[in-house]
């Protein structure tokens, strides 16, 4: 079992950062992959960023790259979402997720467990 926690959420302005953080219990953090995806009101939760237990291998969604960096720190089991340039549209709850696997997918449908979410908000 593998319990998560995600912090960090907000109010911003266009134009401005924020920080995501998500702390993992339970099994061995550092083992696994570890990724970021979002859900804005009305649509489906969409993938914004993966990585793998080493931190050597990662993913972005698009929509995201050159904007957010996704990173971790193993010894103190948490993985982060550094949010710059933000825009409205990235108005969404964000959640963290954890794969049990060697590989850092896309899919939502890859990942084992999922934090409670954090809240987003970009107002223009």
């Amino acid at each position: 079992q593998v319990h998560l926690v995600e912090s960090g959420g907000g109010l911003v302005q266009a134009g401005g950062s924020l920080r995501l953080s998500c702390a993992a219990s339970g099994r061995t953090f550092s083992a696994y992959a570890m990724a970021w995806f979002r859900q804005a009101p009305g649509k489906e939760r969409e993938f914004v960023g993966s990585i793998s237990w080493s931190g050597g291998g990662r993913s972005y969604a698009d929509s995201v790259k050159g904007r957010f960096t996704i990173s971790r720190d193993n010894a103190q089991n948490t993985v982060y979402l550094q949010m710059n340039s933000l825009k409205p549209e990235d108005t969404a709850v964000y959640y963290c997720a954890v794969h049990l696997g060697s590989t850092w997918p896309r899919s939502a449908s890859e990942y084992d467990y999922w934090g409670q979410g954090t809240q987003v908000t970009v107002s223009s």
